[in-house]
């Protein structure tokens, strides 16, 4: 909405500064932080009236009983304050007329939605052992979701199925039609990966933070025709907006940081971690950084890799690798305290950032 203010700075110049980039990108984080924090407690508790609340207790692995004990009754499906934040920032600052802002906007409403109804299942169930929504299900509204940007990426001209490698300048591949699969392995393995990952006070949101961090200077550089051809990264037109979209959710992690931090006093639940990874999903797929996503997320796709080992290696072996899965569980089993595991997983998760950003100097 603000971004059309900048059409009228003949009529007053202050507008002009509606048109820039970063000044929308900061305040949009800064709109997003507030919102959750000003959001935050009166969501709380109407979650606690309605008793929407976290059922910590595993029937999977006892042993984790004792470290979920504390968590056992705490509000969840906080990611209704996160993504709706950031909805509205993203409607105040961004420019509405962008292909990609409208996208991305689409696909954060969309897997919010999912999630919400995953999280109403699991907590209005009767029957504990299910865990919100069939698999089958999820996954289906995820392929359609991610066959859906496929083929806007296939079919539209002034986008490329192209596929870069990083630290390497000339090495790409035109998948053409092999490009669908590839958004679907993306986005549904961003999206799940990202819900996995939320297991511990604060340890997904902060990754999200340091991930969507970087995806905005990525996106920044990527919608910028002298920096992008600088770093021989191919030049998107419009892609800078999302910049924009990367502050308002990097904003909205920190908010939302303000009472997940250990200990947590409200969970995201399903309506904050499908909507954050599927939407980073997406942004990394339109700025042509598939690959960097894998590097970038890599805390997700460690946690995401930890379940799929326990998961083949029990199946064809019937032997546990891990104690438990997700990696962060095993790591509690093994004596880890859990403020430890947060601050080293997000230690790791700024080293890869770091090398992230080295990769468009190293090639």
């Amino acid at each position: 909405m603000f971004y059309f203010l900048a059409q009228l700075k003949d009529f007053f110049f202050g507008f002009n500064v509606f048109k820039y980039i970063t000044f929308r990108a900061a305040m949009a984080a800064v709109t997003t932080f507030v919102g959750c924090v000003v959001l935050g407690p009166p969501i709380t508790r109407f979650l606690k009236e309605k008793k929407i609340r976290e059922y910590a207790k595993r029937d999977d692995c006892p042993d984790l009983d004792r470290f979920a004990s504390s968590k056992q009754g705490i509000p969840t499906m906080g990611g209704l304050f996160v993504i709706g934040s950031i909805l509205i920032s993203v409607l105040l600052w961004a420019d509405l007329g962008n292909r990609y802002v409208l996208l991305t906007l689409g696909t954060c409403f969309y897997l919010a939605v999912l999630g919400m109804v995953d999280d109403y299942t699991k907590l209005t169930c009767h029957n504990r052992r299910r865990r919100g929504l069939p698999a089958r299900s999820k996954l289906l509204w995820q392929v359609l979701l991610a066959f859906f940007i496929g083929s806007y990426v296939y079919f539209n001209p002034e986008t490329s199925t192209t596929l870069r490698v990083p630290f390497f300048k000339n090495v790409v591949f035109q998948l053409g039609i092999l490009y669908l699969p590839l958004v679907a392995m993306i986005v549904i393995g961003t999206t799940n990966a990202v819900n996995l990952t939320d297991g511990l006070d604060g340890l997904a949101i902060g990754c999200i933070l340091i991930v969507s961090s970087t995806l905005g200077v990525l996106c920044y550089l990527t919608g910028h025709i002298l920096f992008s051809e600088y770093l021989f990264i191919p030049y998107i037109k419009g892609a800078g907006e999302l910049t924009v979209f990367c502050a308002a959710i990097a904003g909205a992690a920190l908010g939302f940081l303000w009472f997940n931090c250990h200990p947590a006093t409200i969970f995201m639940g399903d309506t904050g971690a499908l909507s954050l990874g599927g939407t980073m999903a997406v942004i990394a797929v339109l700025i042509k950084k598939e690959l960097l996503l894998v590097l970038l997320g890599g805390i997700f796709v460690i946690e995401a890799l930890s379940v799929i080992l326990q998961v083949g290696s029990y199946k064809l072996r019937r032997k546990r690798i891990f104690k438990v899965s997700p990696l962060h569980h095993h790591l509690q089993l093994c004596g880890w305290d859990e403020s430890k595991i947060i601050i080293r997983f997000w230690i790791i998760g700024i080293i890869l950032a770091l090398l992230t950003l080295i990769t468009l100097k190293v090639r």
